[in-house]
């Protein structure tokens, strides 16, 4: 089974809702319009399928509208996701959402605050040959705000893994965070209002197993391992920013996952999705815009992030 999570960069629908960003304001001067959206959606729809994963997670999608025309766009293209949620209790610009092709028992969302910057993180339940396995998709707060935000996701999401005990537990997305952002924000003090203690690291507890999966790593039910410790350091990265790679998207698994017995991690099929399409030299191909004072949609490129891939298998011994 092969499961991804995907930043899409900014899919927004054609319907003015007054809360879009400014070049997403449709049929503007920025170009916003049918062919920029269909672009968009084909282009999309090219990445999602050639991964071609049994389950993928989404952030930055608008709304149920233009969630709703990018499934449409996988049927046309050949790929079908049966089932699929968005978490769209709360109004914000931007949403977290989940395809699948294997059924969900439910979902449900997790409130991290009531304040407009935080989004809903997006829970899904479901059952693999009788074996449960619980899905949190998040997108945390952006580096334009500060740790603790991002700790209030955290939080949240230990909350809930609390709640459930020791399960079959993926948590998957942007985090905005590094898997070692512990090192990385100390001396910024923008970033570091927590005396040092990180979401991703601390709260989560992936500090803690900071090694390769053999032997089975004994992880405390709360915590989770990153999967990004499976492979080479070169490889570990979904972002470039300014020339430099970095690893903001995320895909985090409790101990149950990791135990050999049921459905498990298979170790080293961790990977971000990297094809020579997605790349324009050195940089990603991310969706095109052009410079100056309006900035205009050019209906090229994909996402300023790369889809990170792991497989799961079901040991039936």
């Amino acid at each position: 089974m092969k499961i991804a999570t995907y930043n899409v960069e900014n899919l927004f629908d054609l319907k003015k809702s007054g809360a879009e960003y400014v070049e997403y304001i449709p049929y503007s001067q920025s170009a916003w319009d049918d062919h920029s959206y269909k672009t968009k959606l084909k282009n999309l729809s090219k990445v999602i399928r050639d991964i071609d994963a049994d389950i993928i997670a989404l952030q930055e999608i608008e709304s149920r509208e233009a969630f709703k025309d990018l499934r449409y766009q996988l049927k046309r293209d050949g790929l079908y996701y049966q089932y699929a949620k968005i978490a769209d209790a709360k109004n914000t610009t931007i949403k977290v959402a989940l395809l699948s092709k294997v059924p969900f028992v439910y979902t449900k969302e997790l409130v991290v605050g009531y304040a407009y910057a935080f989004r809903n993180i997006l829970e899904v339940k479901l059952k693999v040959n009788n074996e449960e396995l619980y899905i949190f998709v998040n997108h945390w707060k952006s580096k334009a705000g500060p740790e603790s935000q991002r700790i209030s996701y955290a939080k949240a999401l230990k909350k809930r893994v609390q709640e459930l005990g020791n399960k079959n537990i993926i948590a998957l997305g942007d985090f905005n965070s590094h898997y070692e952002e512990y090192k990385i924000f100390k001396r910024k003090r923008k970033h570091n209002d927590t005396d040092g203690k990180t979401g991703i690291n601390h709260v989560l507890g992936t500090i803690n197993y900071q090694t390769d999966l053999s032997p089975v790593l004994k992880i405390k039910e709360d915590e989770f391992y990153n999967l990004w410790y499976d492979i080479d350091k070169d490889d570990r990265y979904s972002y470039i920013y300014k020339g430099k790679k970095e690893a903001l998207d995320n895909i985090l698994v409790t101990g149950a996952l990791l135990d050999h017995k049921g459905l498990d991690y298979k170790e080293d099929s961790l990977h971000s999705f990297v094809k020579p399409y997605l790349f324009k030299g050195k940089n990603i191909y991310r969706w095109q815009m052009s410079r100056g004072k309006v900035r205009r949609h050019k209906a090229k490129g994909y996402s300023d992030h790369l889809a990170v891939v792991a497989e799961f298998t079901l040991n039936t011994n």
